[in-house]
């Protein structure tokens, strides 16, 4: 995965495919992946793309050059602070950061260098994410006077209430083992051995059938803003509407007679 500085003429986003993971690689590397409008509309796009494309079974959001993201560009919101410019690239945003937690597939967060504000949402917002041990987290925009508001909204979904409120107030950096014992981040490896990390969790998950996965993505994050009662009625009709599929069946009958489990097909 490509960690070296943006040339000017290349594209802001970069995305590779292989074996059913998609990497998508946030490709502004001389400005550390700051989210200007212009590389939203290029993931969206992407993602968007991705959410009908039964061939890819995960996807993995990386960074090139020193930073994995380091929030908006401040550059562009303050060439124009008008409150209609900042609500419009805001809510792009947020639709991008809800669409990684709407898209069928998996999405794995592969943190090479630090990631502040909204790329410590974007951070939080991914399903998964592995971090080199040499990696800091903050949400930062306190520090020149913005709270990082749409970042509290991930991170508070994340993090305990009373680490998430520090980071927000405070604006100070953690270090991966602290993400780690916070539970921004899922594994904290070797930065050698971060791309090995990366692509085994992938390759783990894009064995499993992916009908399988989407209905448990789509349970997951539904159930996690229901009641007690109401989340358990999702559950059970997630457990339904997966015995109605014939591989769940195929693969049940297998592991009941010790036979090999069938390969699972695409969505």
């Amino acid at each position: 995965m490509p960690d070296n500085p943006t040339l000017e003429n290349e594209p802001l986003l970069l995305r590779s495919d292989e074996d059913g993971i998609t990497t998508l690689t946030l490709n502004r590397g001389n400005k550390f992946n700051a989210l200007s409008s212009d590389l939203m509309t290029a993931v969206q796009d992407e993602l968007d793309a991705i959410a009908g494309d039964t061939s890819v079974r995960v996807v993995i959001i990386a960074g090139a050059g020193k930073a994995f993201c380091a929030g908006h560009d401040l550059k562009e919101m303050d060439a124009d602070p008008e409150a209609d410019t900042i609500r419009a690239l805001f809510a792009q945003c947020s639709r991008m950061m809800v669409t990684l937690t709407q898209l069928p597939q998996p999405v794995i967060a592969r943190v090479h260098g630090i990631a502040t504000a909204a790329g410590c949402q974007m951070v939080a917002q991914c399903d998964l994410a592995v971090a080199a041990d040499h990696v800091t987290f903050a949400t930062s925009g306190i520090n020149v006077g913005l709270f990082c508001g749409t970042p509290s909204v991930a991170v508070t979904r994340n993090l305990p209430r009373k680490q998430a409120m520090e980071m927000l107030l405070t604006g100070e950096f953690i270090d991966a083992a602290t993400a780690l014992q916070y539970g921004l981040v899922n594994r904290v490896v070797a930065a050698d051995h971060l791309d090995d990390a990366v692509m085994a969790l992938a390759q783990r998950i894009a064995r499993q059938g992916p009908a399988f996965i989407a209905n448990g993505k789509r349970l997951f994050y539904r159930q996690l803003e229901q009641g007690l009662e109401a989340a358990y009625e999702l559950g059970t009709e997630c457990m339904v509407e997966n015995m109605q599929i014939k591989e769940a069946r195929d693969g049940l009958k297998a592991f009941i007679s010790k036979s090999p489990m069938p390969e699972w097909p695409d969505r």
